[in-house]
């Protein structure tokens, strides 16, 4: 279709098209770039933790408040997107949180490093907060859940990278060389994600009030007054609150008796995040072809199976483990984010908005209640808390969503 058409007349970049790879492409660059930042502190938390004397509980702050910011920022940075366009909200966020994470490893104290990972994620919050819109605007609306998984595949590549480059340039040089060894990474991937993205054809440029008919408090009500909807936007609080948990203290755990692994060793087992490159872009298409609901219910039945097998005192079992859990849980988010801007009826921009804060609310909230657990606890009592947030989580989709055609 030509450029310059009316509004409302693109129907989306088809399948197989130049566009269509390059819209792919970009996002998966972005996604790199956003999840590589805001998770490399979580490779590196007991080197941080022994450097600055903090415990597990305190020191898993450095993620936490970067998500935080995140969750703080998605909703400011939907309504700028309606304003100024979806790419150039991306590209803003992107380049002003690769600045902020270039300056953070620097920090002269752990204070001074939340602070700055907050800002950093309040900056990174531009490219979730509108990431599936875009999608929704720009490729044809047959091709969105697949799409969508392709994006979340990037978003578990970043989170890879950033994990297992900070942690053994960490053990080697130290925690702050780790973090800023993955800032440079990321603004690499910035660069491309950049340079690729083709200009917005789908985008509708919009003036949002507060109030009114069409203004943002409506929008917003209008969102969480679709119990389907409220039930993806838990599934985003529950799922990733669990799983930033596991991640977060599986390395103190797996550095204490009987284990005693080292924090390079510990790394590779992040490695396990490929397993959830593979299933969030298979959940995209089994979504497609077999619905949504079922798919997003057996996300969470794999998560909870994987996570039960960590219980056990093998490192083998526990690698196991740890795969189908993160297969299980990028998958369950590629269904639920993708669903979410299909469903809306008003301001997609928001609804995946909202869909962002609950998710990392989740990983700011139950992501250090877990460190609590584990404190109390150990690893058995962690478990026990993720695992209780699954069961919510499945038994919300099977007794509210249902999986009509048109969502």
């Amino acid at each position: 279709m030509a450029e310059g058409l009316p509004p409302g007349t693109w129907t989306g970049y088809d399948r197989g098209s130049r566009g269509y790879r390059r819209v792919l492409l970009a996002l998966l660059c972005a996604g790199v770039a956003t999840f590589a930042q805001l998770y490399s502190v979580q490779g590196v938390l007991p080197l941080m933790a022994a450097d600055l004397g903090i415990d597990a509980a305190r020191a898993s702050l450095g993620v936490s408040a970067a998500t935080f910011g995140l969750a703080v920022g998605v909703l400011p940075w939907s309504v700028v997107s309606d304003r100024w366009g979806r790419l150039r909200t991306m590209v803003m966020a992107v380049v002003a949180a690769t600045a902020f994470g270039l300056v953070m490893p620097f920090a002269p104290a752990f204070e001074t490093v939340v602070a700055l990972r907050f800002v950093e994620g309040v900056a990174l919050g531009g490219i979730p907060a509108v990431a599936m819109a875009y999608l929704a605007e720009e490729l044809d609306r047959r091709h969105t859940a697949v799409a969508a998984g392709t994006y979340v595949a990037g978003t578990s590549l970043g989170g890879l990278a950033g994990r297992i480059i900070a942690a053994p340039v960490g053990d080697a040089f130290g925690w702050r060389t780790g973090t800023v060894t993955v800032s440079v990474l990321a603004a690499l991937a910035a660069v491309v994600f950049v340079l690729i993205a083709p200009r917005q054809r789908g985008f509708v440029r919009q003036t949002i009030r507060l109030t009114g008919p069409s203004g943002l408090l409506r929008r917003l009500g209008a969102n969480l007054a679709d119990r389907g909807l409220l039930v993806l936007y838990l599934q985003g609080f529950l799922l990733m609150g669990g799983f930033v948990a596991i991640y977060n203290y599986l390395g103190f755990h797996l550095g204490e008796e009987p284990f005693g692994v080292s924090q390079t060793v510990v790394s590779l087992l992040f490695l396990a995040y490929l397993s959830g490159t593979w299933s969030s872009g298979t959940a995209g298409r089994l979504a497609a072809a077999h619905g949504r609901r079922v798919v997003l219910v057996s996300s969470g039945l794999v998560m909870l199976a994987g996570l039960l097998a960590t219980l056990v005192p093998s490192i083998p079992v526990i690698v196991a483990g740890l795969l189908l859990f993160t297969a299980g849980f990028f998958a369950a988010h590629a269904v639920a984010s993708g669903w979410v801007p299909v469903r809306s009826r008003t301001g997609k921009a928001q609804a995946s908005s909202l869909y962002t804060l609950f998710y990392y609310g989740g990983s700011s909230v139950l992501g250090t209640a877990g460190g609590v657990f584990y404190t109390a606890t150990g690893w058995s009592g962690a478990v026990a808390f993720v695992a209780a947030l699954v069961v919510v989580a499945v038994l919300l989709v099977l007794v509210v969503l249902r999986d009509p055609a048109r969502t």
